[in-house]
């Protein structure tokens, strides 16, 4: 089969590949329809690691997928051949103390698509995935259904924060995660929402899905900014960029007992705080590692029409141009949202 693969720093080239087989009983064959670049993707494209995994090439990457089940394994029975399919792109072990205590996304054995170490990437004509992973999308488009992953991400990630119910909140990075959290926040009943990015065209689209307060870090003091219209300070301050600088923001901006949640992947090794203001506020810090059990509630938002997740799909491309889809969201051109791959 055709594979996109990566041979070097910004280097990619299409091959043939093994194509996959089913191998277990609860295999699942799909035939991959639609694909998301993700900024994770972008990471190993341009770095060729994220932290401690590192890429030996040829590798392939891609973990925001949707397909067409075409084969399956005698004991599945969660999908049918002809459905279409969202793909959670983590394989866990179900055996191991996390799997076992219900953490299964920091299960001690994870095989992630995409990522090095682990399991190959979805930028290919056909991926089989275990049944656990598979979820049945039907009625949406495929492209929706590739959507699904990131969405479940700023579902979880809202999940997590606690009760946002009235609470006032600020998003740091208003990238397709941070206004996944945007979307997810909003069918909470959260209060008043402040967004930050350094690119303008970013918060104009973060206006459009509900953002009351947007600023741009690169041109005005956000923090003074979002303080003069909430003195005491917010409940909950999500990071979604990675960034050093907004880390400083959010504590920062945030009042006593308040939690920040670290969504956004830094690119550095090490990030520090001023542990004496974390300290003082007795801030709660909550990193956010993917998702757990937050798949089908994302299709069930969009499904149900709670979350126009569409609009976040700004650029397509054929299989064959992919490497043109990993330098637009990597050079943040074209006012570039979310970049799909077709096939």
């Amino acid at each position: 089969m055709k594979a996109m693969v990566l041979t070097g720093i910004r280097a990619m080239e299409m091959r043939d590949v093994a194509a996959p087989e089913l191998r277990k009983s609860t295999d699942v064959l799909i035939r991959m329809h639609t694909i998301g670049v993700c900024g994770s993707d972008v990471h190993y494209y341009e770095t060729g690691r994220i932290g401690s995994q590192v890429v030996s090439y040829p590798y392939r990457v891609g973990h925001e997928c949707s397909g067409y089940v075409a084969a399956l394994g005698d004991a599945v029975d969660k999908v049918a051949v002809g459905d279409l399919v969202a793909v959670d792109p983590a394989i866990s072990c179900w055996k191991c103390d996390q799997c076992r205590a219900g953490r299964p996304h920091t299960c001690r054995n994870l095989g992630f698509l995409g990522t090095p170490g682990q399991a190959d990437g979805c930028l290919c004509e056909r991926i089989v995935m275990p049944a656990e992973s598979c979820f049945r999308a039907n009625g949406l488009s495929p492209e929706q259904a590739a959507l699904v992953e990131p969405l479940s991400i700023g579902v979880y990630a809202v999940k997590q924060s606690g009760g946002l119910a009235g609470n006032s909140i600020a998003i740091l990075g208003a990238g397709p995660i941070g206004n996944c959290v945007l979307l997810s926040a909003r069918t909470r009943g959260v209060g008043r929402t402040f967004v930050t990015d350094k690119l303008d065209y970013r918060l104009d689209f973060s206006r459009t899905l509900g953002a009351e307060w947007t600023g741009n870090p690169q041109r005005l003091d956000i923090v003074h900014g979002i303080l003069c219209e909430v003195p005491s300070g917010l409940d909950i301050v999500f990071e979604c960029c990675g960034d050093q600088e907004a880390l400083d923001q959010a504590v920062d901006l945030l009042k006593p007992g308040g939690k920040l949640v670290i969504v956004g992947i830094p690119r550095a090794d090490r990030v520090s705080f001023s542990i004496d203001k974390l300290r003082r506020k007795e801030i709660c810090v909550h990193n956010i590692r993917r998702q757990v059990d937050c798949v089908q509630a994302a299709l069930d938002l969009i499904a149900g029409g709670s979350i126009d997740i569409s609009s976040l799909s700004t650029h397509r491309f054929g299989f064959a141009r992919a490497q043109q889809a990993f330098d637009l969201v990597g050079g943040y051109h074209d006012d570039v949202i979310k970049a799909m791959i077709e096939l």
